[in-house]
Protein backbone atom coordinates (compact mmCIF):
# COMPACT_ATOMS: atom_id res chain seq x y z
CA UNK A 1 0.00 0.00 0.00
CA UNK A 2 1.36 2.99 -1.35
CA UNK A 3 1.76 6.58 1.57
CA UNK A 4 -1.21 7.68 -0.29
CA UNK A 5 -3.40 4.69 0.70
CA UNK A 6 -2.44 4.66 4.20
CA UNK A 7 -5.47 5.01 6.67
CA UNK A 8 -6.15 7.62 8.68
CA UNK A 9 -6.43 7.85 12.50
CA UNK A 10 -7.77 10.01 14.81
CA UNK A 11 -10.36 12.51 14.48
CA UNK A 12 -10.58 14.69 11.58
CA UNK A 13 -8.31 18.13 11.72
CA UNK A 14 -10.96 20.09 10.74
CA UNK A 15 -10.47 23.30 8.11
CA UNK A 16 -8.20 25.40 10.68
CA UNK A 17 -6.75 22.44 12.25
CA UNK A 18 -5.72 21.33 8.18
CA UNK A 19 -4.62 24.64 7.70
CA UNK A 20 -2.25 24.80 10.71
CA UNK A 21 -0.51 21.67 9.95
CA UNK A 22 0.40 22.61 6.13
CA UNK A 23 1.64 25.59 7.07
CA UNK A 24 3.84 23.78 9.36
CA UNK A 25 5.03 21.49 6.78
CA UNK A 26 5.71 24.52 4.56
CA UNK A 27 7.56 26.08 7.29
CA UNK A 28 9.59 23.27 7.80
CA UNK A 29 10.62 22.82 4.16
CA UNK A 30 11.59 26.48 4.19
CA UNK A 31 13.94 26.03 7.05
CA UNK A 32 15.22 23.18 5.32
CA UNK A 33 15.81 24.95 2.38
CA UNK A 34 17.22 28.32 3.85
CA UNK A 35 19.51 25.60 6.41
CA UNK A 36 20.70 24.00 2.94
CA UNK A 37 21.60 26.60 0.88
CA UNK A 38 23.50 28.73 3.86
CA UNK A 39 25.56 25.83 3.58
CA UNK A 40 25.71 25.25 0.49
CA UNK A 41 26.70 29.13 -0.14
CA UNK A 42 29.30 28.84 2.79
CA UNK A 43 30.80 25.71 1.45
CA UNK A 44 31.31 27.20 -1.90
CA UNK A 45 32.48 30.71 -0.79
CA UNK A 46 35.16 29.30 1.27
CA UNK A 47 36.49 26.39 -1.27
CA UNK A 48 36.33 29.36 -3.99
CA UNK A 49 38.92 31.53 -1.38
CA UNK A 50 40.91 28.41 -0.22
CA UNK A 51 41.24 28.32 -4.13
CA UNK A 52 41.89 31.59 -4.85
CA UNK A 53 44.63 31.89 -1.95
CA UNK A 54 46.24 28.06 -2.48
CA UNK A 55 47.11 29.20 -6.40
CA UNK A 56 48.16 32.92 -4.91
CA UNK A 57 50.71 30.77 -3.33
CA UNK A 58 51.70 28.15 -5.86
CA UNK A 59 53.22 31.44 -7.32
CA UNK A 60 55.04 32.71 -4.91
CA UNK A 61 54.47 35.99 -5.09
CA UNK A 62 51.66 38.16 -2.58
CA UNK A 63 51.20 40.91 -5.27
CA UNK A 64 49.78 37.38 -8.06
CA UNK A 65 46.75 38.08 -5.54
CA UNK A 66 45.83 41.33 -7.18
CA UNK A 67 46.11 40.39 -10.49
CA UNK A 68 44.47 36.51 -9.75
CA UNK A 69 41.60 38.27 -8.04
CA UNK A 70 41.17 40.85 -10.82
CA UNK A 71 41.58 38.59 -13.80
CA UNK A 72 38.95 35.75 -12.32
CA UNK A 73 36.34 38.27 -11.27
CA UNK A 74 36.31 39.28 -14.63
CA UNK A 75 35.26 36.51 -16.06
CA UNK A 76 32.91 35.01 -13.35
CA UNK A 77 30.95 37.75 -13.44
CA UNK A 78 30.73 38.14 -17.56
CA UNK A 79 29.32 34.35 -16.49
CA UNK A 80 27.80 34.07 -12.93
CA UNK A 81 26.80 38.20 -11.94
CA UNK A 82 28.02 40.81 -9.63
CA UNK A 83 27.97 38.14 -6.65
CA UNK A 84 32.07 37.32 -7.80
CA UNK A 85 33.39 40.92 -8.47
CA UNK A 86 36.67 41.91 -6.93
CA UNK A 87 35.06 42.93 -3.50
CA UNK A 88 33.49 39.43 -2.68
CA UNK A 89 36.34 37.29 -3.92
CA UNK A 90 38.58 38.99 -1.76
CA UNK A 91 35.97 38.23 0.96
CA UNK A 92 36.33 34.63 0.18
CA UNK A 93 39.86 34.57 0.35
CA UNK A 94 39.76 36.40 3.50
CA UNK A 95 37.10 33.63 4.93
CA UNK A 96 39.17 30.68 3.82
CA UNK A 97 42.04 32.48 6.05
CA UNK A 98 40.38 33.22 9.09
CA UNK A 99 38.23 29.61 9.12
CA UNK A 100 40.76 27.67 7.44
CA UNK A 101 39.21 24.31 9.23
CA UNK A 102 35.48 25.19 8.33
CA UNK A 103 32.98 23.03 9.80
CA UNK A 104 29.54 24.07 8.91
CA UNK A 105 27.94 21.60 10.40
CA UNK A 106 29.18 22.76 14.19
CA UNK A 107 28.07 26.81 12.58
CA UNK A 108 24.75 27.99 13.58
CA UNK A 109 21.68 27.26 11.17
CA UNK A 110 20.68 30.91 10.75
CA UNK A 111 24.64 31.98 9.73
CA UNK A 112 24.51 33.17 6.17
CA UNK A 113 26.94 34.73 3.88
CA UNK A 114 25.68 37.95 4.76
CA UNK A 115 26.47 37.22 8.46
CA UNK A 116 30.33 36.41 7.17
CA UNK A 117 30.87 39.74 5.73
CA UNK A 118 30.57 41.28 9.59
CA UNK A 119 32.31 38.98 10.81
CA UNK A 120 35.14 39.30 8.70
CA UNK A 121 36.26 42.98 9.65
CA UNK A 122 37.11 41.57 13.19
CA UNK A 123 40.66 41.95 14.47
CA UNK A 124 40.57 38.70 16.17
CA UNK A 125 40.07 35.00 16.36
CA UNK A 126 38.46 35.45 19.28
CA UNK A 127 35.67 38.17 18.82
CA UNK A 128 34.83 36.36 15.26
CA UNK A 129 34.23 32.91 17.77
CA UNK A 130 32.28 34.68 19.82
CA UNK A 131 29.83 36.47 17.60
CA UNK A 132 29.49 33.16 15.80
CA UNK A 133 28.09 31.87 19.00
CA UNK A 134 25.91 34.81 19.63
CA UNK A 135 24.10 34.45 16.20
CA UNK A 136 23.25 31.20 17.23
CA UNK A 137 22.33 31.43 20.78
CA UNK A 138 20.39 34.39 19.69
CA UNK A 139 19.03 33.98 16.14
CA UNK A 140 20.70 37.28 15.60
CA UNK A 141 19.84 38.75 12.31
CA UNK A 142 22.24 40.50 10.01
CA UNK A 143 21.16 44.01 11.26
CA UNK A 144 21.18 42.77 15.40
CA UNK A 145 24.90 41.06 15.02
CA UNK A 146 25.92 45.02 13.32
CA UNK A 147 24.50 46.42 16.36
CA UNK A 148 26.14 43.62 18.62
CA UNK A 149 29.49 44.66 17.19
CA UNK A 150 28.62 48.22 16.97
CA UNK A 151 27.76 48.40 20.56
CA UNK A 152 31.36 46.44 21.13
CA UNK A 153 29.84 43.18 23.15
CA UNK A 154 32.64 41.10 22.88
CA UNK A 155 35.05 43.88 24.67
CA UNK A 156 32.27 44.59 27.30
CA UNK A 157 31.97 40.73 28.15
CA UNK A 158 35.95 40.42 28.54
CA UNK A 159 35.88 43.05 30.94
CA UNK A 160 33.31 41.95 32.90
CA UNK A 161 34.46 38.71 32.76
CA UNK A 162 38.35 40.21 34.56
CA UNK A 163 36.08 42.20 36.90
CA UNK A 164 35.01 38.40 38.67
CA UNK A 165 36.91 37.77 41.60
CA UNK A 166 39.03 34.42 41.42
CA UNK A 167 36.76 31.16 43.42
CA UNK A 168 33.96 33.36 42.84
CA UNK A 169 30.96 31.26 41.95
CA UNK A 170 29.57 33.52 39.15
CA UNK A 171 30.86 31.75 36.27
CA UNK A 172 32.49 33.59 33.16
CA UNK A 173 30.11 34.75 30.64
CA UNK A 174 27.92 35.66 32.95
CA UNK A 175 27.67 39.10 31.51
CA UNK A 176 27.24 37.62 28.11
CA UNK A 177 24.46 40.36 27.34
CA UNK A 178 26.28 43.81 27.32
CA UNK A 179 23.24 45.61 28.79
CA UNK A 180 23.91 43.75 31.81
CA UNK A 181 27.05 45.72 32.52
CA UNK A 182 25.38 48.91 32.24
CA UNK A 183 24.38 48.04 36.29
CA UNK A 184 28.69 47.85 36.92
CA UNK A 185 28.28 51.63 35.42
CA UNK A 186 30.74 50.38 32.53
CA UNK A 187 28.70 51.74 29.75
CA UNK A 188 30.05 52.55 25.98
CA UNK A 189 31.38 56.73 26.70
CA UNK A 190 33.84 55.05 29.98
CA UNK A 191 35.01 52.28 28.39
CA UNK A 192 35.80 54.08 25.55
CA UNK A 193 37.84 57.48 27.09
CA UNK A 194 39.51 54.89 29.99
CA UNK A 195 40.89 52.31 26.86
CA UNK A 196 42.05 55.31 25.05
CA UNK A 197 44.23 56.66 27.77
CA UNK A 198 45.61 53.22 28.52
CA UNK A 199 46.28 52.94 24.73
CA UNK A 200 47.92 55.81 24.23
CA UNK A 201 50.15 55.90 27.01
CA UNK A 202 51.92 52.58 25.55
CA UNK A 203 51.84 53.73 21.97
CA UNK A 204 53.69 56.93 23.35
CA UNK A 205 56.44 54.40 24.55
CA UNK A 206 56.20 51.83 21.52
CA UNK A 207 56.48 54.64 18.98
CA UNK A 208 59.56 56.22 20.81
CA UNK A 209 61.25 52.78 20.93
CA UNK A 210 60.35 51.34 17.47
CA UNK A 211 59.79 54.51 15.67
CA UNK A 212 63.61 55.07 13.92
CA UNK A 213 64.23 59.14 15.01
CA UNK A 214 60.83 59.92 16.70
CA UNK A 215 61.27 62.54 19.33
CA UNK A 216 57.43 62.94 21.27
CA UNK A 217 56.47 66.49 20.51
CA UNK A 218 53.22 66.74 22.34
CA UNK A 219 50.34 64.58 23.81
CA UNK A 220 46.30 65.82 23.42
CA UNK A 221 47.83 69.17 21.93
CA UNK A 222 45.26 71.97 21.47
CA UNK A 223 44.50 72.95 17.97
CA UNK A 224 41.94 75.90 18.35
CA UNK A 225 39.90 76.84 14.94
CA UNK A 226 37.21 79.10 15.17
CA UNK A 227 35.70 79.42 18.20
CA UNK A 228 35.86 75.32 18.68
CA UNK A 229 39.15 73.48 20.42
CA UNK A 230 40.00 70.43 19.09
CA UNK A 231 42.62 67.71 20.57
CA UNK A 232 44.80 65.61 18.64
CA UNK A 233 45.95 62.32 20.88
CA UNK A 234 49.85 62.32 20.25
CA UNK A 235 51.88 64.44 18.08
CA UNK A 236 55.96 63.43 17.35
CA UNK A 237 58.45 64.71 14.74
CA UNK A 238 60.63 61.94 12.67
CA UNK A 239 64.00 63.60 12.01
CA UNK A 240 64.21 60.75 9.04
CA UNK A 241 61.40 61.82 7.19
CA UNK A 242 61.40 65.30 8.35
CA UNK A 243 58.03 65.89 8.94
CA UNK A 244 55.82 65.87 12.21
CA UNK A 245 53.65 62.65 12.43
CA UNK A 246 49.95 63.14 14.21
CA UNK A 247 48.51 60.10 15.71
CA UNK A 248 44.68 59.66 16.60
CA UNK A 249 43.58 56.50 18.48
CA UNK A 250 39.89 55.31 17.46
CA UNK A 251 38.50 52.57 19.68
CA UNK A 252 36.28 49.83 16.45
CA UNK A 253 36.69 50.08 12.47
CA UNK A 254 37.63 52.96 10.41
CA UNK A 255 34.97 55.39 9.74
CA UNK A 256 35.17 57.80 6.54
CA UNK A 257 34.40 60.87 9.23
CA UNK A 258 38.13 60.27 10.09
CA UNK A 259 39.69 61.34 7.84
CA UNK A 260 38.21 64.94 7.69
CA UNK A 261 39.18 65.68 11.38
CA UNK A 262 42.96 64.17 10.46
CA UNK A 263 42.52 66.89 7.29
CA UNK A 264 41.82 69.56 9.89
CA UNK A 265 44.50 68.66 12.38
CA UNK A 266 47.37 68.31 9.23
CA UNK A 267 46.05 71.57 7.98
CA UNK A 268 46.45 73.26 11.65
CA UNK A 269 49.81 71.83 11.91
CA UNK A 270 50.77 72.96 8.30
CA UNK A 271 49.98 76.51 9.23
CA UNK A 272 50.93 77.14 12.86
CA UNK A 273 53.37 74.11 13.96
CA UNK A 274 55.78 73.14 10.70
CA UNK A 275 58.76 74.86 10.61
CA UNK A 276 61.54 75.87 7.83
CA UNK A 277 62.56 72.63 6.32
CA UNK A 278 60.42 70.37 7.23
CA UNK A 279 57.94 68.28 4.96
CA UNK A 280 54.44 68.31 5.11
CA UNK A 281 52.86 67.21 8.39
CA UNK A 282 51.54 63.60 8.16
CA UNK A 283 48.67 61.86 9.96
CA UNK A 284 48.52 58.04 11.34
CA UNK A 285 45.32 56.87 12.19
CA UNK A 286 45.04 53.79 14.85
CA UNK A 287 42.11 51.62 14.64
CA UNK A 288 41.28 48.35 16.74
CA UNK A 289 39.29 47.17 13.86
CA UNK A 290 39.89 48.23 10.42
CA UNK A 291 37.51 48.09 7.24
CA UNK A 292 40.19 47.23 4.81
CA UNK A 293 37.98 47.72 1.93
CA UNK A 294 36.90 51.10 2.73
CA UNK A 295 40.03 52.25 3.61
CA UNK A 296 40.94 51.09 0.33
CA UNK A 297 38.55 53.05 -1.63
CA UNK A 298 39.50 56.27 0.13
CA UNK A 299 43.46 55.89 -0.69
CA UNK A 300 44.53 58.08 2.38
CA UNK A 301 48.16 57.85 1.36
CA UNK A 302 47.01 60.49 -1.58
CA UNK A 303 46.18 62.93 1.88
CA UNK A 304 49.61 62.24 3.94
CA UNK A 305 46.79 59.71 5.96
CA UNK A 306 47.53 56.44 6.83
CA UNK A 307 45.72 53.57 8.51
CA UNK A 308 47.55 51.21 10.97
CA UNK A 309 45.69 48.19 10.26
CA UNK A 310 45.84 48.73 6.62
CA UNK A 311 49.26 50.38 5.62
CA UNK A 312 52.85 52.41 7.30
CA UNK A 313 55.75 53.68 6.15
CA UNK A 314 58.00 54.72 9.10
CA UNK A 315 56.87 51.40 11.14
CA UNK A 316 56.56 47.85 9.95
CA UNK A 317 53.11 47.35 9.22
CA UNK A 318 52.97 43.95 10.67
CA UNK A 319 54.85 45.17 14.15
CA UNK A 320 52.67 48.00 14.41
CA UNK A 321 49.59 45.55 13.77
CA UNK A 322 50.64 43.24 16.32
CA UNK A 323 51.81 45.54 19.12
CA UNK A 324 48.50 47.75 18.45
CA UNK A 325 46.69 43.91 19.85
CA UNK A 326 48.52 43.10 22.37
CA UNK A 327 48.71 47.38 23.72
CA UNK A 328 44.63 46.44 23.52
CA UNK A 329 44.50 43.65 25.26
CA UNK A 330 46.50 44.82 28.37
CA UNK A 331 44.97 47.95 28.12
CA UNK A 332 41.69 46.68 28.67
CA UNK A 333 42.91 44.31 31.67
CA UNK A 334 44.00 47.47 33.39
CA UNK A 335 40.96 49.22 32.68
CA UNK A 336 38.42 46.39 34.42
CA UNK A 337 41.01 45.40 37.00
CA UNK A 338 40.53 49.87 37.83
CA UNK A 339 36.80 49.77 37.36
CA UNK A 340 35.78 47.40 40.44
CA UNK A 341 36.75 48.06 44.05
CA UNK A 342 39.22 44.75 44.59
CA UNK A 343 38.40 41.91 46.46
CA UNK A 344 40.71 42.27 49.08
CA UNK A 345 38.65 45.79 49.96
CA UNK A 346 35.80 43.73 50.07
CA UNK A 347 37.18 41.27 52.81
Amino acid sequence: MSDLEIAPTGPPLGDDGLYGAAAQVIEEARAAIAYHANAVALISNWRLGRLIHVETLRRGRADYGKQIVATLSTRLTGRYGEGYDRTNLNRMVKFAKEFPDLDVAALPPILSWSHVKELLPLATAEARAFYVKEIGAKDLAVRDLRKAIGRKAFERRDIANSQIPHGSAVPLDAFRDPMLLDMLSLRDGYLEADLEQAILRDLETFFLEVGRGFTFAGRQVRMTVGSEDYHLDLLFFSRPLRRLVAVELKIGKFKPAYLGQMRLYLKWLERYDREDGEHTPIGLILCTEADREAVELLELHKDNIVVAEYWTEFIPKKELEDRLQVILRDARERVARRALPSAEADN
